[in-house]
């Protein structure tokens, strides 16, 4: 008998955001290889003393957190308009591919902490956090315990998400102008809102 979570197998969950959980493991690997062959210092667009404007290293453009961002995003609003399922169906959806995007920083924490080296998940640049030793087996721990928590917080907004789509359909914004620009207003307001949400936990996990 196959394990289920609010009435659906984990893998009609997994079958859903695929590409999603495909992207992550992708990303992983290339910001990890990336930062093996050299390439793991940030170099941010500031003004160096040649007055010329540095750019971000190859792997600041590999970046987990946006591959989860479009992920937490995709899901919010297709769970309704695929008619995967409601507010219970999204969190094991955002379960999955934030445990798998931490757990797989977790391994790159511990490899960096079995090597005596750093990697772009243990730079200073990428754990301010941490402080100035990214080489600990509690930083590793706390991406991989962490996540059912960053999970939760990251559903709450994505609800937020979910519920103006939810309320966004055919006939939704007709009647007076008055009463349609309200909605309008109170449905941005929270999608925006949502999305800055989301954005903050994103940039502290």
């Amino acid at each position: 008998m196959s394990a289920a979570m609010f009435g659906k197998k984990l893998g009609e969950y997994v079958r859903f955001e695929r590409w999603i959980l495909i992207l992550i493991v992708v990303v992983f690997a290339l910001r990890l290889g990336l930062s093996l062959a050299g390439v793991s210092k940030a170099e941010y667009p500031v003004m160096t003393s040649t007055g010329m404007p540095t750019i971000p290293k190859a792997t600041e453009w590999v970046s987990i957190n946006l591959v989860l961002l479009v992920g937490i995003l995709y899901c919010a609003i297709a769970v309704q308009t695929r008619g995967f399922g409601t507010y219970k169906h999204l969190f094991p959806l955002l379960l999955f591919q934030i445990s798998i995007a931490h757990g797989l920083v977790g391994m790159g924490i511990i490899l960096g902490i079995v090597t005596g080296h750093n990697n772009v998940f243990t730079a200073l640049e990428h754990c301010g956090a941490c402080g100035a030793d990214g080489l600990k087996w509690s930083h590793a721990l706390g991406h991989i315990l962490m996540a059912p928590l960053f999970s939760l917080i990251s559903w709450l907004p994505a609800s937020g998400i979910l519920f103006v789509t939810r309320r966004v359909r055919p006939g939704a914004l007709e009647g007076p102008l008055v009463v349609v620009l309200a909605k309008f207003v109170a449905f941005a307001a929270i999608a925006v809102a949502s999305l800055v949400l989301i954005l903050g936990i994103l940039r502290f996990s």
